[in-house]
């Protein structure tokens, strides 16, 4: 590391005449080797500079957190002292200079007493150290100075670590420029084969290597997928073998593996390195392991001739650009692959992913899911044919006008519940008597006509009156009948469900016209409008379940009586009339069967068989499925 600090001239006059002690000072401040030896030059110029200053120490760490430690002492080879230590760390907590005056232990009083200052060095607002330096007793002013010549003196510390960071900045930007172009180079290759050839033979030509290799993680063992500048990579086994092993050797210690080892580095195993550079002929070898998402997938082998090792900037070079680009060339190494391998590895990905660590919500909707499957293939459930139905009278009872005439009175209408001979309407009887009595007056002529012929003995009129009277009597009990029934009754005891001549008194109705329709109470019949595409599981005497719409709290069962081999389009489906028995007791023995109307609509259910149940739930979907298929297959 350089410096632009010049070393200052010799003077040749006594008042100007340096030692040369300090002229090494300033030509290590100046150019210092490395770092410590510019902090140690830096310190002792400054504790040379202050009068009677007895001790000093520069602490430097990480930015804002540490942890700090000494980086440099003067004199060299004494330490601090505890209450300079104190005063330093008071310093690095306030972050302000600091003044503190103490008496050291262990020596008289005319000597024990110190003065403690301490400077805390920041740059651009950031703490990265501080300077304390411990001075005989004097005045205030003087320790003033004492401050201000640390305060001023810190600036070349500003500048060094400024300098370190345009260093560490510039070198960072060297190595985003190469893994950017390594890695546009790559992109421009149209497949994995070519990009991979083209990064190693790239970074070969940049970092001045003999060769490289690249080699990605496949079934627990380094796979070298191509060499740097080398035409017949496949025949050259022995050398692929020993590069895939000393691969294998970074991998599995997940850490950068430099052959020769350094001095100062971690003691790392580099049996497989050391073999390929026996073999092979390699001088320097570095192996760097590639990490995605906290696993090793890949690895990067240099190899350089022998005395040209790898330091510290290069190694961060390859480092970085491997990091960069192996991502890319992972990515186009999957892209390339069949679909069939795509398939398999990502199932293979999935089942590692849910068998082994982590992935909690993986696990458990996994499990969750098998949990169903499980139980859609064990649970059954009733399987029951849907239905809407409709209720009806067992027996339906039309009353019909006996003969033709005028609605004289209509007692009931729709809706009402009547008894058995309970009058439900009356027709005009006018006409009838008016008729009844013309045919009893004719009768009555012909009773005399009948006397006077058997007075007189004439046989002939005698029969033939007799055979008139026949017919008076004839007419006459016709008539009474007909009286009889312009009072229309009811058959049996039950609900009128259609017929209201309350608005139509004095209407004509013509013999044989309906006017009631009457159902009875006590028997009903279920009518169910079973789809076409569920006829097929039903069949006479199995059971269901009804529920009307007005009585949604009660459940009736039934039993299949009949099935109508007709269908009626109804709402764009097809359905089959389905008959059924009410099963329940009849009123009063239940008195649920009192609330039961005819007309009552509500849904039913046929029970078929025991099923599974995501046979049930997925088979009209199935079905429409097959259909739809077997339409579109040729």
């Amino acid at each position: 590391m350089t410096s632009d600090v010049t070393t200052p001239e010799v003077a040749t006059t006594p008042t100007a005449q340096v030692t040369q002690l300090e002229q090494s000072l300033w030509q290590k401040f100046a150019r210092p080797e490395q770092s410590s030896d510019f902090y140690h030059s830096w310190l002792a110029l400054q504790c040379n500079q202050i009068s009677h200053c007895l001790r000093g120490v520069l602490v430097l760490g990480e930015l804002d957190t540490g942890p700090y430690a000494p980086a440099a002492y003067w004199p060299e080879g004494r330490g601090g002292s505890s209450p300079l230590a104190n005063l330093a760390e008071q310093a690095l907590a306030e972050r302000r200079g600091l003044v503190l005056k103490y008496e050291m232990p262990g020596l008289d009083s005319n000597s024990a007493s110190r003065h403690g200052v301490a400077f805390p060095i920041q740059v651009d607002g950031r703490l990265h150290g501080v300077v304390a330096v411990e001075v005989a007793p004097r005045q205030q002013a003087e320790l003033q100075a004492v401050m201000r010549q640390l305060q001023w003196s810190a600036g070349w510390l500003d500048s060094h670590f400024r300098k370190q960071q345009a260093s560490k900045d510039n070198a960072l930007h060297q190595r985003v420029l190469v893994a950017i172009d390594l890695m546009a180079s790559s992109l421009e290759q149209e497949d994995y084969g070519g990009a991979v050839k083209n990064f190693v033979t790239e970074l070969a030509t940049q970092l001045g290597c003999e060769r490289v290799s690249f080699g990605f993680l496949k079934r627990g063992h380094a796979h070298v997928e191509t060499l740097s500048h080398s035409a017949q990579f496949g025949k050259q086994m022995n050398l692929i073998r020993a590069i895939a092993s000393a691969m294998d050797e970074a991998m599995d210690q997940q850490a950068i593996v430099q052959y020769p080892q350094p001095p100062d580095s971690e003691i790392l195993v580099t049996r497989e390195h050391e073999q390929l550079a026996a073999q092979h002929g390699a001088g320097t070898i570095l192996t760097i392991p590639l990490f995605r998402y906290g696993r090793v997938y890949a690895a990067v082998c240099f190899e350089r001739p022998a005395g040209k090792v790898f330091d510290l900037q290069t190694i961060e070079l390859s480092r970085s650009v491997s990091s960069v680009v192996g991502p890319v060339l992972e990515e186009k190494r999957k892209n390339d692959r069949w679909l069939a391998q795509k398939a398999i590895d990502a199932l293979r990905l999935q089942l590692a992913r849910l068998f082994g660590p982590q992935y909690m919500l993986r696990k458990l909707f996994a499990f969750v899911v098998t949990g169903l499957l499980v139980f859609f293939y064990l649970a059954t459930g009733q399987y029951s044919i849907k239905a809407d139905t409709v209720l009806e009278g067992s027996v339906q009872r039309v009353i019909v006008a006996p003969f033709e005439g005028y609605v004289a009175e209509a007692i009931t209408r729709a809706g009402d519940v009547v008894k058995a001979g309970d009058v439900l309407c009356t027709l005009d009887d006018r006409d009838l008597r008016l008729e009844r009595l013309k045919w009893s007056s004719q009768r009555a002529q012909l009773s005399k006509q009948y006397d006077e012929a058997m007075a007189k003995r004439d046989r002939a009129q005698i029969n033939i009156v007799n055979a008139q009277i026949a017919q008076a009597d004839a007419q006459l009990a016709l008539l009474d009948e007909q009286l009889t029934r312009t009072r229309i009754t009811a058959p049996f005891s039950g609900l009128i469900i259609s017929g209201d001549l309350s608005q139509s008194l004095g209407v004509s109705v013509r013999r044989g016209e309906q006017l009631f329709k009457i159902a009875p109470l006590d028997t009903y019949r279920i009518l169910l409008k079973v789809n076409e595409r569920d006829i097929n599981d039903v069949a006479i005497d199995q059971q269901g379940e009804l529920v009307l719409s007005s009585m949604p709290e009660k459940l009736f069962t039934f039993r299949v009586k009949r099935i109508t081999p007709v269908s009626t389009a109804e709402e764009g489906e097809n359905y089959f009339r389905v008959e059924a028995q009410l099963l329940e007791l009849a009123y009063p023995a239940n008195p649920d069967m009192e609330r039961l109307r005819p007309g009552m609509e509500g849904a039913g259910k046929i029970k078929v068989d025991e099923r599974k149940l995501i046979w049930i739930w997925t088979r009209d979907i199935v079905n429409w499925m097959r259909l739809w298929v077997w339409r579109w297959l040729p």
